[in-house]
């Protein structure tokens, strides 16, 4: 959870914030409940003090012989075990809903963020790489797998309903590809690899900030305590909850999972293809760092240079956008945004995505460090897609085919492709 005592100090800039994110929270209401809740807790404490001291005085009268008096009080602490059961049941509620707005509170965004309403707000902070001009009439994504037998659309909703589809041959190996190369970057870079659940609990989605704002993009898993994740960064959030950290250097971890989104609210958004699919693969990178702004900053650059790395691997024109307050989730306190050219769309298309959330993560999953004179503090965590496919297999696809319907494979990308330069017509990736 927030700092309360900084909301207290600051319920102006929390307010602001949630309905700059679309968050439907009043701060005034969590202060009441705030001022509710210690009301009853100092009321609880003053009464549980009387009962202790009572019960002292009932033993000394009884073995003094006094029984009356001891009698006597023995009715006010009857009258008091009846007050403090009603007030504890008060605490109770209050306490529940206390939890439940605390819950809804974001997180501050960086003085820098630009101001905004939607993704159409965002500001571009850089562009690399030139779209291509073709002197053929291009085929869009679906077309070129269709063409390469490498995508069945129809016989994944077949199988699994709307949104869904099956990669074959060339498009598997592509799949795969993309995010071998990208564990290998991360790696080179200092990122530990690690395989980690897609099934988890509730608690490991509410400490990573995807939870309760986020519950209808999340598929659960009826009757259990288990639900599907739509990013490992999930999973390595939580994997170090509730423990204390050496972060005296940054810990770098890094993660390719398979990954899940309802995408409720999306109907008839991008239906065609594989923009925005149920199932997907992510390689995840998370660092974990102390609480300090400027490490923070230098660490999301890196993150969101580790990201470009990759896409310039995959000699692939994109920009960098950095994210507006309307367009944040309630986690997010700075965000860059990587989109990439997509010629089917003429536009650019979201492929990647940094944040740095500094504490909100660590509070709530109750990841500490001691800093140098041994106190114990929240650590800041970030976060960045460093490829999401098949998402990524739009670009790569449509930028790199050729008049004759083949594809050219990036370089970077042959070792995993058994060395192929091109995907042909009638031929694939063999």
């Amino acid at each position: 959870m927030q700092d309360i005592r900084h909301i207290r100090e600051n319920a102006e800039l929390y307010q602001w914030t949630a309905e700059a994110k679309g968050i439907e929270l009043s701060i005034s209401r969590l202060l009441e409940m705030d001022v509710r809740r210690r009301g009853l807790m100092q009321e609880i404490d003053q009464l549980r003090y009387a009962r202790n001291r009572a019960s002292e005085q009932i033993g000394a009268l009884m073995a003094q012989g006094e029984k009356d008096e001891a009698a006597r009080i023995k009715a006010d602490v009857k009258w008091n075990n009846e007050t403090l059961a009603h007030l504890e049941s008060q605490q109770a509620e209050v306490e529940s809903a206390f939890s439940e707005l605390m819950q809804l509170v974001p997180n501050p965004v960086s003085p820098d963020t630009p101001p905004g309403l939607s993704d159409k707000d965002n500001v571009e902070v850089k562009r690399v790489g030139e779209p291509p001009v073709f002197d053929f009439d291009p085929r869009d994504h679906v077309t070129l797998d269709e063409l390469h037998g490498m995508i069945d659309i129809l016989r994944g909703v077949k199988i699994a309903g709307a949104r869904n589809y099956v990669l074959k041959g060339a498009g598997f190996h592509l799949h795969r590809a993309v995010q071998q190369l990208a564990m290998g970057v991360l790696e080179e870079r200092g990122y530990t690899p690690m395989d980690v659940p897609m099934l988890v609990r509730e608690n490991a989605l509410v400490s990573s900030g995807y939870l309760p704002l986020g519950r209808d993009q999340i598929y659960a898993i009826k009757e259990e305590d288990r639900y599907l994740v739509g990013t490992s960064e999930v999973s390595l959030v939580a994997y170090y909850g509730d423990e204390i950290v050496d972060v005296r250097e940054p810990i770098r971890l890094s993660a390719q999972t398979a990954c899940f989104r309802s995408e409720i609210g999306s109907a008839g958004r991008d239906v065609r293809g594989l923009y925005r699919v149920h199932q997907f693969s992510k390689v995840e990178q998370v660092v974990l760092c102390r609480a300090d702004p400027e490490e923070s900053e230098s660490l999301l650059q890196e993150l969101t240079r580790n990201a470009e790395k990759i896409l310039q691997l995959l000699e692939l024109p994109y920009r960098v956008v950095a994210v507006c307050t309307g367009d944040m989730s309630q986690k997010t306190h700075k965000q860059f945004d990587i989109e990439t050219w997509m010629p089917s769309r003429q536009d650019y298309g979201e492929t990647h995505s940094s944040s740095n959330v500094r504490d909100f993560q660590a509070r709530r999953a109750n990841i500490r460090y001691r800093d140098e004179n041994g106190k114990l503090q929240y650590c800041y965590t970030l976060n960045n897609t460093a490829v999401a496919t098949p998402r990524i297999l739009i670009p790569l696809l449509e930028n790199h085919q050729r008049a004759d319907g083949s594809i050219y494979i990036p370089e970077a990308l042959r070792p995993y492709m058994k060395g192929i330069s091109a995907i042909e017509v009638g031929v694939g990736a063999r």
